[in-house]
């Protein structure tokens, strides 16, 4: 079966083969079983400035990003999320909400905003939804807890609105210990059938 979509998952985790890199696995595996082209993307291995707020990229009208000044990786790894159909996005909780990788990551999705400087607010260049999201994420509390009382489901629902997605289910690993890689037979099944979804 070939359903010609493409999924991405875009991993904010500083560990690989951790418990957000096997939950994005696991749901990109998903969609390949439904006929999906897949992709990963690893945010530390890439070059990703901190944005300095100059809000040139906002400073322009319509709906195609604004441009970045900044000399990074950024652009090809929005290039390659604009290509695809839908999105996995995993970060795990640090201090209340996403880590630092996730959130500079965040902050430079700025460029999807538009705010010239005779406007009080700023607003989202193209407010249409056209991909599909899962949001994963792991935290030391409790799963409960930690996605009642953390910032971090807010903040992945945040970037997923300005990648252009809608969130069609979450996935929250609680209880985690440093060293914890495995995930649990019940988590892998939910993954997978999420991944299933985002490839049709």
């Amino acid at each position: 079966m070939n359903t010609n979509q493409k999924v991405i998952g875009i991993v904010g985790s500083y560990r690989k083969n951790g418990i957000i890199d096997s939950a994005i696995t696991e749901i990109l595996e998903g969609a390949a079983t439904a006929g999906a082209e897949t992709k990963k993307i690893y945010l530390q291995d890439l070059n990703i400035n901190f944005c300095t707020n100059c809000r040139i990229c906002m400073a322009e009208p319509g709906l195609e990003r604004g441009k970045c000044i900044l000399a990074d990786d950024m652009d090809l790894i929005l290039q390659e999320i604009e290509s695809a159909n839908s999105l996995a996005i995993g970060a795990p909780v640090n201090f209340g909400n996403i880590n630092a990788l996730t959130q500079r990551f965040l902050e430079r999705c700025v460029c999807y905003g538009y705010w010239p400087s005779d406007a009080a607010t700023p607003q989202i260049r193209n407010p249409k939804i056209q991909k599909k999201s899962v949001l994963v994420s792991s935290s030391a509390a409790p799963g409960w807890m930690g996605r009642l009382l953390t910032g971090a489901m807010g903040s992945l629902k945040y970037l997923s609105k300005m990648l252009g997605a809608k969130p069609i289910g979450v996935i929250w690993i609680g209880l985690i210990k440093p060293k914890d890689i495995q995930l649990p037979d019940k988590i892998k099944q939910k993954a997978k059938q999420l991944g299933q979804k985002l490839a049709v």
